[in-house]
Protein backbone atom coordinates (compact mmCIF):
# COMPACT_ATOMS: atom_id res chain seq x y z
CA UNK A 1 0.00 0.00 0.00
CA UNK A 2 0.91 3.59 -0.98
CA UNK A 3 0.31 6.71 1.29
CA UNK A 4 -3.37 7.55 0.48
CA UNK A 5 -4.20 3.57 1.78
CA UNK A 6 -2.10 4.37 4.66
CA UNK A 7 -3.11 7.24 5.76
CA UNK A 8 -6.77 5.84 5.31
CA UNK A 9 -6.08 3.03 6.97
CA UNK A 10 -5.12 4.59 10.08
CA UNK A 11 -8.83 5.85 10.89
CA UNK A 12 -9.42 9.58 12.56
CA UNK A 13 -6.90 9.89 14.93
CA UNK A 14 -4.24 12.22 13.59
CA UNK A 15 -1.04 11.18 15.40
CA UNK A 16 -1.67 7.34 14.11
CA UNK A 17 -1.97 8.60 10.91
CA UNK A 18 1.28 10.43 11.48
CA UNK A 19 2.81 7.42 12.92
CA UNK A 20 1.46 5.31 9.42
CA UNK A 21 2.97 8.14 7.33
CA UNK A 22 6.22 7.62 8.62
CA UNK A 23 7.18 4.20 9.72
CA UNK A 24 9.39 3.45 6.55
CA UNK A 25 11.97 5.59 8.00
CA UNK A 26 10.95 4.38 11.82
CA UNK A 27 13.61 0.87 12.06
CA UNK A 28 13.15 -1.61 15.04
CA UNK A 29 12.60 -0.25 18.35
CA UNK A 30 13.25 3.12 17.92
CA UNK A 31 9.24 3.57 17.43
CA UNK A 32 9.18 3.37 21.13
CA UNK A 33 10.83 6.86 21.27
CA UNK A 34 7.18 8.36 19.76
CA UNK A 35 4.22 9.17 21.90
CA UNK A 36 1.89 6.33 21.91
CA UNK A 37 -0.67 7.21 19.10
CA UNK A 38 2.62 7.59 16.89
CA UNK A 39 3.69 4.30 17.68
CA UNK A 40 0.10 2.75 17.25
CA UNK A 41 0.60 4.11 13.47
CA UNK A 42 3.65 2.80 13.06
CA UNK A 43 2.99 -1.01 14.09
CA UNK A 44 -0.18 -0.88 12.25
CA UNK A 45 2.05 0.08 9.15
CA UNK A 46 4.44 -2.71 9.61
CA UNK A 47 1.22 -4.48 10.07
CA UNK A 48 -0.11 -3.44 6.41
CA UNK A 49 2.99 -3.70 4.53
CA UNK A 50 3.26 -7.95 6.29
CA UNK A 51 -0.69 -8.58 5.27
CA UNK A 52 -0.39 -6.69 1.70
CA UNK A 53 3.07 -8.82 0.75
CA UNK A 54 1.36 -11.78 1.73
CA UNK A 55 -2.05 -11.65 0.37
CA UNK A 56 -2.96 -13.94 -2.61
CA UNK A 57 -4.79 -11.07 -4.71
CA UNK A 58 -1.83 -8.24 -4.57
CA UNK A 59 0.48 -10.56 -5.62
CA UNK A 60 -1.97 -11.27 -8.38
CA UNK A 61 -1.50 -7.73 -9.68
CA UNK A 62 2.25 -8.28 -8.87
CA UNK A 63 2.56 -11.11 -11.01
CA UNK A 64 1.40 -9.51 -14.02
CA UNK A 65 4.28 -6.92 -13.97
CA UNK A 66 7.21 -9.29 -12.68
CA UNK A 67 8.68 -10.05 -15.41
CA UNK A 68 9.76 -7.01 -16.69
CA UNK A 69 10.14 -5.12 -13.48
CA UNK A 70 11.33 -7.58 -11.20
CA UNK A 71 11.24 -6.93 -7.49
CA UNK A 72 9.45 -3.40 -8.54
CA UNK A 73 6.44 -4.67 -8.94
CA UNK A 74 5.24 -4.68 -5.51
CA UNK A 75 5.87 -1.16 -5.40
CA UNK A 76 4.43 -0.02 -8.59
CA UNK A 77 0.82 -2.27 -7.51
CA UNK A 78 1.66 -0.09 -4.21
CA UNK A 79 1.30 3.10 -6.44
CA UNK A 80 -1.79 1.35 -8.30
CA UNK A 81 -3.96 0.83 -5.96
CA UNK A 82 -3.72 4.35 -4.15
CA UNK A 83 -4.83 5.32 -8.16
CA UNK A 84 -8.06 3.13 -7.58
CA UNK A 85 -8.17 4.56 -4.01
CA UNK A 86 -8.38 7.80 -5.07
CA UNK A 87 -10.33 7.32 -8.15
CA UNK A 88 -13.32 5.30 -6.56
CA UNK A 89 -12.92 7.68 -2.99
CA UNK A 90 -16.40 8.17 -2.46
CA UNK A 91 -17.12 4.25 -1.99
CA UNK A 92 -15.04 4.21 0.86
CA UNK A 93 -15.19 7.87 2.43
CA UNK A 94 -18.27 10.85 3.14
CA UNK A 95 -15.20 13.62 2.94
CA UNK A 96 -14.48 14.48 -0.72
CA UNK A 97 -10.59 13.65 -1.58
CA UNK A 98 -9.75 16.95 -1.91
CA UNK A 99 -11.23 18.06 1.70
CA UNK A 100 -9.74 15.14 3.39
CA UNK A 101 -5.96 15.39 1.60
CA UNK A 102 -6.13 19.04 3.26
CA UNK A 103 -6.71 18.01 6.48
CA UNK A 104 -3.78 15.78 6.37
CA UNK A 105 -1.73 18.21 4.92
CA UNK A 106 -2.81 20.58 7.44
CA UNK A 107 -1.92 17.87 10.22
CA UNK A 108 1.92 17.38 8.97
CA UNK A 109 2.14 21.00 9.13
CA UNK A 110 1.18 21.07 13.12
CA UNK A 111 3.29 17.82 13.77
CA UNK A 112 6.39 19.08 11.30
CA UNK A 113 8.82 19.02 14.81
CA UNK A 114 8.06 15.32 15.16
CA UNK A 115 8.02 13.95 11.31
CA UNK A 116 12.08 12.67 10.98
CA UNK A 117 14.21 14.41 8.35
CA UNK A 118 13.35 12.35 5.39
CA UNK A 119 9.78 13.15 5.50
CA UNK A 120 10.10 17.18 6.29
CA UNK A 121 12.41 17.09 3.45
CA UNK A 122 9.88 15.65 1.08
CA UNK A 123 6.97 17.68 2.08
CA UNK A 124 7.47 20.99 0.05
CA UNK A 125 7.16 18.92 -2.93
CA UNK A 126 4.42 16.47 -1.41
CA UNK A 127 2.15 19.92 -0.92
CA UNK A 128 3.73 21.57 -4.08
CA UNK A 129 2.73 18.77 -6.50
CA UNK A 130 -0.41 17.80 -4.52
CA UNK A 131 0.55 14.15 -4.66
CA UNK A 132 -2.25 12.48 -2.62
CA UNK A 133 -5.08 14.33 -4.90
CA UNK A 134 -3.49 13.37 -7.82
CA UNK A 135 -3.35 9.92 -7.63
CA UNK A 136 -6.53 9.92 -9.08
CA UNK A 137 -5.52 10.38 -12.50
CA UNK A 138 -3.44 8.48 -15.10
CA UNK A 139 -1.28 11.15 -15.64
CA UNK A 140 -0.95 12.05 -12.04
CA UNK A 141 0.16 8.18 -11.56
CA UNK A 142 2.03 8.41 -14.29
CA UNK A 143 4.62 11.63 -12.69
CA UNK A 144 4.73 9.66 -9.91
CA UNK A 145 6.34 6.49 -11.64
CA UNK A 146 8.86 8.81 -13.32
CA UNK A 147 9.56 10.01 -9.98
CA UNK A 148 10.21 7.04 -8.74
CA UNK A 149 12.06 6.17 -11.87
CA UNK A 150 14.70 8.82 -11.11
CA UNK A 151 14.83 7.47 -7.87
CA UNK A 152 16.76 4.13 -8.92
CA UNK A 153 18.56 5.76 -11.74
CA UNK A 154 16.51 4.80 -14.23
CA UNK A 155 16.89 1.14 -13.45
CA UNK A 156 13.46 0.20 -12.50
CA UNK A 157 11.86 1.42 -16.12
CA UNK A 158 8.79 1.95 -13.28
CA UNK A 159 7.74 5.10 -15.60
CA UNK A 160 6.81 2.46 -18.27
CA UNK A 161 4.36 0.73 -15.91
CA UNK A 162 1.62 3.05 -17.03
CA UNK A 163 1.18 1.19 -20.40
CA UNK A 164 0.50 -2.30 -18.30
CA UNK A 165 -1.95 0.00 -16.26
CA UNK A 166 -4.10 1.39 -19.27
CA UNK A 167 -3.90 -2.62 -20.62
CA UNK A 168 -4.66 -4.17 -17.68
CA UNK A 169 -6.94 -1.51 -16.42
CA UNK A 170 -10.15 -3.63 -15.40
CA UNK A 171 -8.34 -6.37 -14.01
CA UNK A 172 -6.25 -3.95 -11.66
CA UNK A 173 -9.10 -2.54 -10.47
CA UNK A 174 -11.36 -5.18 -9.62
CA UNK A 175 -8.20 -6.84 -7.84
CA UNK A 176 -7.52 -3.29 -5.31
CA UNK A 177 -11.75 -3.56 -4.89
CA UNK A 178 -11.59 -7.30 -3.87
CA UNK A 179 -8.20 -7.04 -1.78
CA UNK A 180 -9.15 -3.37 -0.36
CA UNK A 181 -12.76 -4.54 1.50
CA UNK A 182 -10.26 -7.55 2.94
CA UNK A 183 -7.34 -4.79 4.29
CA UNK A 184 -9.98 -3.34 5.55
CA UNK A 185 -11.25 -5.14 7.87
CA UNK A 186 -7.83 -6.56 8.91
CA UNK A 187 -6.55 -3.26 9.69
CA UNK A 188 -9.81 -1.89 12.16
CA UNK A 189 -9.15 -5.33 14.05
CA UNK A 190 -5.52 -5.00 14.34
CA UNK A 191 -6.20 -1.36 14.92
CA UNK A 192 -8.48 -1.93 17.95
CA UNK A 193 -5.87 -4.66 19.27
CA UNK A 194 -2.73 -2.08 19.23
CA UNK A 195 -5.36 -0.04 21.36
CA UNK A 196 -5.60 -2.24 24.08
CA UNK A 197 -1.70 -3.69 24.25
CA UNK A 198 -0.43 0.23 24.57
CA UNK A 199 -3.06 1.43 26.42
CA UNK A 200 -3.48 -1.44 29.15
Amino acid sequence: MNYLAHIYLSGDNNLVTIGNFIADGIKGKQYKTYPKDIQIGILLHRHIDSYTDAHKTFRLSTKRLHEKYGHYSGVIVDILYDHFLAKNWKKYSDTPLDEYVETFYDSLETNYDILPLRIQKMMPYMLADNWLLNYASIEGISRVLDGMNRRTKNRSSMNEAVVELETFYTEFENEFSAFFEEIIASSKEKLNLLKKELYA
